[in-house]
């Protein structure tokens, strides 16, 4: 799975943000390898763990033909308390790492296999995700 090697801060804060402002992906929100890419329609917090998921079900269905680019990387840890734990006592301990998604981002790319096979690798690792998501084809 993946994670940093090292990080400033052990645990990090939650986010604030407007909730009357839209956000949405100033970064990553164009194709830049590959022929086909997967792009968030809507916000979540993706953890280590479900890119992993997703990033296999890619390999798997491309082949060794193919060739796939993970375009985000999960370097926020979370934390969790542990079970039956009452309220109070301070934040709980990190358990892994995660990536926050606004809606526009380029999550997955795929290159070196037709269109169909390409759309339905990227169809099936988005169901892996806790998001929705939609093919893009690149536009030269």
């Amino acid at each position: 799975m993946l994670f940093p090697k090292k990080v400033k801060f052990r645990k990090s804060h939650t986010m604030r943000r407007n909730p009357k402002r839209e956000m949405v992906a100033s970064r990553g929100a164009t194709i830049a390898f590959g022929s086909h890419g997967l792009k968030a329609t809507t916000a979540a917090r993706v953890r280590s763990n479900q890119i992993e998921s997703a990033r296999k079900v890619i390999a798997r269905s491309l082949g060794k033909t193919g060739k796939s680019w993970v375009r985000i990387f999960p370097d926020k840890p979370y934390t969790q308390k542990p079970a039956e734990v009452k309220l109070g006592k301070g934040k709980g301990d990190p358990v892994g790492y995660e990536v926050q998604i606004w809606p526009g981002r380029i999550l997955f790319e795929v290159d070196g296999v037709d269109a169909k096979l390409a759309t339905t690798a990227l169809i099936s690792a988005s169901k892996k995700l806790p998001l929705k998501a939609k093919v893009v084809t690149r536009t030269h």
